[in-house]
């Protein structure tokens, strides 16, 4: 309780303009990585150009809680590489392979069929598109794994398995900000 203490005393005793110089100091640090997030997603042409690895769907190539990077060029997909896709009603983006891949013969549209390689069944069979969706089409391919970091998102799954957690951090952080004295 009196490092509690203390700190509100350190904040009272803050002069305001050391307040607003720390308020500024707050907002260019979250506008900064606000342009760091759209930047990437200039650069590779991806609304999420970063994403975690949520389920054990993908083992053995990734695990729970690997970060991995993805780019959405112009080529079309292939059968073999893995994408994100997300579809509609589905807050959570999917990790998954590309196991087949059909051009329609009047359009030039992708008809993509997808698979954990950790499942024994294809997204279509595991009812993983939406309710009558038996391919996924371009548009909902957020974009394919480039690269990743094994385990590094990891505390973004427990951030969100205890989301009290993901208060308390950021509420740790902002106390920090605010009371620092440079």
């Amino acid at each position: 309780m009196g490092w509690i203490a203390a700190n509100l005393e350190s904040i009272r005793a803050l002069q305001i303009r050391q307040l607003l110089t720390q308020a500024v100091t707050l907002g260019i640090i979250l506008s900064s990585a606000l342009m760091i997030w759209k930047g990437l997603m200039c650069i590779t042409g991806s609304e999420s150009p970063v994403v975690v690895v949520l389920s054990e769907s993908m083992e053995p190539g990734f695990q729970r809680g690997d970060i991995l990077f993805l780019h959405m060029g112009n080529d079309p997909i292939r059968a073999g590489e893995i994408v994100v896709y997300n579809i509609k009603g589905r807050s959570i983006p999917i990790v998954h392979r590309v196991v087949e891949v059909h051009q329609r013969q009047a359009t030039e549209e992708l008809d993509i069929l997808t698979k954990g390689d950790n499942n024994r069944e294809d997204d279509r069979t595991g009812l993983l598109y939406s309710p009558g969706q038996l391919w996924l089409q371009q548009h909902h391919i957020m974009g394919r794994a480039v690269g990743f970091l094994p385990y590094v998102g990891y505390f973004t799954i427990i951030m969100t398995d205890m989301p009290i957690l993901k208060y308390v951090l950021i509420g740790s952080l902002a106390l920090l900000v605010i009371t620092s004295k440079e």
